[in-house]
């Protein structure tokens, strides 16, 4: 399997507020290698899922509903185990380390955290607190976790505006924020962002993206997301794998990705060029050649 390509960052007039140091590893960040996952013992999820996340960079699982892509980030931030499920082959390592016996809090500490499909905010909490929660971990002090907070609101300026609103009385597209700005005061390495644009309006989504790749660009924070939104996520990734029943059917860089026939038919509606139509289309011209 080919390894991602480094992303393309952009720069942002602001300073970096966690710059990657000369002395960073040069491997990837994450790499999964040959990983199986089974549900009550019995139900075999993924099938040898391998995929590298290099340092600095945003890749993108693709696929259906039901692919494997949540259960992916899962193994990978160790909250199987909460819903009977568990790694049984392979391993997971982060930072050049085995991760996948650690405890999920371990792993946040090492810098890298997992955003929820749905959001999961503290509806009771107004988003400032929801916030301040995502630094629970940090040993550097209320200053610098107040100086985190400044960043986040110059980040998300509607946080800002919201920020004495109780969050379960918020937009989806402020809940989002909320969710990925609680991450970044964590001071994380790596963040794993699942269907991030799952209920959000098309120009909420496009806003969500250009955040992130603001952050990967700014703070030098690496990013897998978990998307079905093929087309956005391949806009903003510059690698991607994709999934369908557990299983890594293509990888490559994001720009192969969108011309792929394969990824055009089948994830993005095209055919051979043009948009399908489903009212007189009702099968495939193509067939998954990962299927033959």
């Amino acid at each position: 399997m080919s390894s991602p390509a480094h992303a393309q960052n952009r720069g942002l007039e602001h300073a970096p507020a966690h710059p990657v140091t000369d002395a960073a590893p040069a491997g990837p960040i994450l790499a999964v290698s040959n990983v199986e996952v089974v549900y009550d013992h019995v139900i075999l999820v993924l099938k040898g899922v391998s995929l590298e996340v290099p340092q600095g960079g945003i890749v993108a699982i693709l696929g259906a509903n039901g692919a494997g892509k949540t259960t992916t980030l899962k193994a990978i931030s160790n909250l199987l185990k909460a819903e009977r499920g568990e790694v049984t082959k392979g391993t997971i390592s982060f930072a050049g380390e085995r991760i996948d016996r650690l405890s999920p809090s371990e792993l946040v500490r090492r810098g890298c955290i997992q955003v929820l499909e749905g959001r999961h905010c503290f509806g009771h909490l107004t988003i400032e607190e929801n916030l301040l929660t995502g630094a629970f971990t940090r040993p550097d002090g209320r200053a610098a976790v107040r100086r985190s907070l400044e960043e986040i609101y110059e980040t998300f300026p509607r946080l800002k505006q919201r920020r004495t609103s109780l969050a379960g009385y918020t937009s989806g597209g402020e809940q989002q924020m909320c969710a990925i700005g609680r991450a970044m005061m964590s001071n994380p390495r790596m963040i794993l962002l699942d269907e991030p644009s799952m209920g959000l309006a098309p120009h909420i989504v496009e806003e969500i993206f250009e955040i992130v790749r603001a952050l990967n660009a700014r703070s030098g924070v690496s990013f897998l997301l978990a998307e079905q939104n093929t087309a956005m996520a391949l806009r903003y990734a510059t690698y991607g794998y994709v999934l369908e029943t557990g299983r890594v059917v293509l990888d490559g860089p994001a720009k192969a990705l969108r011309e792929n026939e394969d990824v055009k038919e089948f994830y993005l509606g095209m055919a051979e060029g043009a948009q399908k139509s489903f009212r007189n289309v009702k099968s495939y011209k193509r067939r998954k050649r990962w299927l033959a």
